[in-house]
């Protein structure tokens, strides 16, 4: 399982993760008030501005303090890196 970090120590599983979008949109922010009242929204921002919002595909929205392109370059870096490991063997 490859695990992705969004800030401050959290980590989403990188093979669940749908799309990582940024949160300005009305249509991103009816997304997080659904998933707020199906009690499928995870806060981890730790009190700080929602810059990254992350869509799994078990309908989780995970709200994260760090960039869109930030989140999207950790998961990038992190496929580059297996697919070495991967050669190695």
């Amino acid at each position: 399982m490859k695990l992705i970090n969004i800030g401050f120590g959290n980590m989403v599983s990188a093979n669940r993760i749908i799309t990582i979008v940024s949160p300005e949109s009305a249509p991103i922010k009816r997304i997080i008030q659904d998933a707020r009242d199906s009690g499928l929204l995870i806060d981890a921002t730790y009190g700080r501005r929602t810059r990254a919002v992350i869509v799994m595909d078990s309908g989780h929205v995970i709200l994260s303090a760090i960039q869109p392109e930030t989140v999207a370059n950790r998961f990038v870096q992190n496929d580059d890196l297996d697919e070495e490991d991967d050669q190695d063997e």
